[in-house]
């Protein structure tokens, strides 16, 4: 199955309200299941203070000062895939790019080991590497974060 209908078929899983789907074409099986990325934060139920009747409030709270506008935040390139991470071209290599490194749109940041494919993963933006947001042979996610350029 070429990663193009695997892609396909992992947005159409992302936006259906189904949680697995598995595919069976010639040799090849395919099974993606939908699920919280490693790492996410489990979505949590707070109890709520029950509703007291009470008069209206007269006078409101002074608004606190404004803070200034937050810096923009890096560019993050994420995974297109569900893979393995690795940061060079072979154990021992060195790796493609390093937290300072500059990039331009097209350069190999990594490659993503998926169903024994080695898929390079190309920069989508020119700048300056900031962070590396994953570890060399670390599972990575559909949509995972990789990379943050500014």
């Amino acid at each position: 199955m070429d990663l193009r209908k695997l892609k396909t078929l992992i947005d159409l899983v992302a936006e259906s309200g189904i949680a697995e789907l598995e595919i069976t074409e010639g040799d090849g099986k395919v099974r993606i299941v939908k699920g919280l990325a490693p790492g996410a934060a489990q979505p949590m139920m707070q109890p709520m203070a029950p509703a007291v009747a009470s008069a209206p409030v007269v006078a409101a709270a002074p608004a606190p000062a404004a803070e200034p506008a937050p810096a923009p935040a890096a560019h993050r390139v994420k995974s297109p895939m569900v893979g393995t991470f690795y940061r060079s071209a072979q154990p021992g290599a060195e790796p493609f790019v390093t937290v300072g490194s500059t990039v331009r749109e097209g350069d190999t940041l990594c490659i993503i080991e998926a169903m024994k494919l080695l898929n390079e993963i190309e920069s989508d933006k020119s700048g300056t590497v900031k962070a590396i947001l994953v570890e060399n042979g670390q599972p990575v996610e559909y949509g995972q974060p990789l990379f943050e350029i500014e």
